[in-house]
């Protein structure tokens, strides 16, 4: 029984089409610069950034958190309840509000404190199953130069015998 492409609904493509389109893809993956950033998107590197992006995103939300609702208040009490958010300078047309600024520049130092406790615990975990792993290391033989000096030696040794 042959079916006749005229026949065919048109939610169905024929196999031709299919070809057709698999083909081009083909083609469109011979580019390099496809290629290229093909093999650059099926890497793990990728996919850890982009976790780790999504991970600093809600990391920043909790310390801005942290900051706003918990350290600047503190920090408000102990020097006479300046609130640091209000605090800003008007020169003219122009508002410049500093206060938000000190409150960024709080933020970025606890993070930064925080990444740099956790590269340090890291690089420490690392070190340590780096020692583990690695195998004693084996005693070499002697050394280029004491090879030299015993072949000198027995030179020597050989012309005092003639």
């Amino acid at each position: 029984m042959s079916t006749n492409k005229k026949n065919l609904p048109k939610s169905v493509l024929p196999i031709d089409a299919l070809d057709d389109a698999t083909a081009a893809i083909a083609k469109v993956k011979k580019i390099p610069l496809v290629q290229e950033f093909s093999d650059f998107i099926a890497r793990g590197n990728v996919i850890d950034l982009a976790v780790g992006v999504i991970i600093g995103g809600a990391f920043g939300k909790i310390v801005s958190s942290l900051v706003d609702d918990i350290l600047m208040p503190i920090l408000g009490v102990l020097l006479n309840g300046i609130d640091f958010s209000g605090l800003s300078l008007q020169v003219k047309d122009a508002q410049i509000n500093y206060g938000l600024f000190l409150q960024n520049v709080v933020d970025f130092l606890i993070v930064a404190i925080c990444i740099f406790f956790i590269v340090k615990a890291v690089n420490k975990f690392m070190r340590a199953n780096q020692t583990q792993s690695e195998p004693a290391p084996t005693p070499k033989g002697p050394s280029i130069e004491e090879k030299q000096l015993k072949l000198l030696e027995e030179i020597r040794d050989s012309l005092a015998k003639k």
